[in-house]
């Protein structure tokens, strides 16, 4: 049947002619009622044999207890409880059906209410085993159609109207069934690829043996290979010839010769850090530009940078290549740091860094190794002398790890305790008297005589 069949009208005023005499024919049948009433009587019997069972037997009757025997068998068959209900009423109506049709010679009315009953139990198990929100949203509304159709026998009338509807242009043919087909196909696949790939990856980092560096490379690597599998796979369900890859691949180098630069530098980018192991995981970086935060993800186009204020910053994985960065932890987590401060001029320098040293190296974060805690005078200040105090930890100075507070406060409760006083700037102001220090005295006008 065409597409324009559908758009004439005496095509519908015969197919609604059909129907009304189809139901006049039903309503003086006996046959029909008969129908009827085993449907009513199968539906019945089954919610008289599902509150039996639901309400008489322990393991539907009541959730079990965890640490009882069996409790995850057990847990099963409490769980599908509710699905009782549309099994029965699915048997029960194929026990009908057998019945009247023996007697009667007819079971199309029974047949269509089993159908229903399939489509209640898919909804039901659907409702009850489906938790992720886009597969249960994705399955409601897309598998409980298709049975809807299947069920009263339009599913391949709906198909073919669907392909009946196209766009032609050359050889190239698009009807609306290919491009339904091909968004549910493409959904689909791509919620398993990256359902997949988010497993897979997890899986691989989860490998201790590996460091971090190997980690990511393999799962890279196997992020690549599962959706390049996965796009050949979905041209074969679609139906498509594989050889219309290699037309494909050449317009794709093409793209990437012109238009796709900057992504396939960045992707060959983060494949060449991951090989070289210049950056990892969980690495310090510093910008050129002056930000840096802790590289929380390297892929495949971009690395991400967690700063300790909550924010993440999106570098393109070129410019790890080209530009200048620092990696303050890749090789030693240990960082050096120096904190400075002033004390008086009356104060006895001498024995002043050994008491500082002191003081900052009972702090648990300070190191002893690879150097000592070091306090050096620096210079004669305006209003005092300064030290600095240098200090190695592990990890960097900042955030949750934030060192030079703590030893900034030490150092004061050390200078007070020893009555040391830190200096703070004193300016003198000298207020001058209004009279002139100098006065103009000008010389008199010659007077002239006349």
């Amino acid at each position: 049947m065409s597409f324009d069949q559908y758009l004439n009208k005496d095509f519908w005023i015969t197919q609604t002619q059909a129907i009304m005499d189809q139901l006049v024919s039903w309503l003086t049948s006996p046959q029909f009622y008969a129908q009827v009433g085993a449907i009513i009587g199968a539906v019945l019997i089954a919610r008289i044999l599902a509150k039996i069972i639901q309400n008489k037997v322990s393991w539907f009757s009541q959730a079990p207890d965890p640490k009882s025997k069996l409790a995850k068998v057990r847990g099963y068959f409490y769980a599908v409880r509710t699905l009782i209900y549309p099994a029965l009423c699915y048997i029960l109506l194929g026990i009908a059906a057998q019945i009247v049709s023996s007697v009667f010679g007819v079971d199309w009315l029974i047949r269509i209410a089993r159908s229903i009953s399939v489509v209640f139990l898919i909804y039901k198990a659907i409702d009850l085993f489906i938790t992720h929100p886009l597969v249960r949203t994705v399955l409601l509304y897309l598998c409980i159609p298709v049975a809807t159709l299947q069920a009263f026998g339009w599913l391949d009338a709906t198909i073919e109207f669907l392909d009946g509807v196209e766009f032609a242009a050359g050889n190239i043919r698009l009807s609306l069934y290919f491009i339904i087909k091909t968004a549910i196909v493409g959904g689909f696949f791509f919620w398993l690829g990256s359902t997949s790939n988010k497993s897979g990856q997890n899986m691989i980092r989860s490998q201790k043996t590996l460091d971090i560096a190997t980690q990511e490379l393999i799962a890279k690597l196997f992020q690549i290979i599962l959706f390049a599998g996965i796009f050949i796979l979905m041209l074969q369900v679609l139906g498509l010839d594989l050889t219309a890859l290699a037309v494909f691949g050449g317009a794709l180098a093409v793209g990437i010769g012109f238009g796709l630069q900057q992504i396939a530098s960045n992707f060959i980018s983060g494949l060449i850090l991951l090989m070289e192991r210049n950056l990892t995981v969980g690495d310090f970086i510093e910008l050129e530009d002056g930000r840096s935060g802790i590289l929380k993800e390297l892929n495949m186009r971009s690395a991400t940078l967690e700063t300790y204020d909550g924010k993440e910053i999106m570098v393109p994985n070129e410019k790890f290549i080209t530009g200048v960065f620092i990696n303050w932890t890749r090789d030693d987590p240990r960082q050096r740091y120096e904190v400075d401060f002033s004390v008086s001029y009356d104060t006895d320098i001498r024995g002043l860094p050994e008491l500082i040293v002191e003081a900052v190296s009972k702090h648990p974060s300070v190191l002893q190794d690879p150097e000592k805690p070091d306090c050096e005078l620096r210079e004669f200040g305006d209003s005092g002398i300064k030290f600095g105090l240098e200090f190695w930890i592990e990890g960097i100075d900042d955030g949750k790890n934030r060192i030079s507070a703590d030893l900034l406060t030490i150092i004061w409760e050390t200078l007070r305790e020893n009555d040391i006083k830190i200096p703070y700037p004193q300016r003198e102001v000298r207020i001058l008297s209004d009279e002139p220090k100098m006065t103009i005295k000008r010389k008199p006008a010659n007077k002239t005589s006349k």
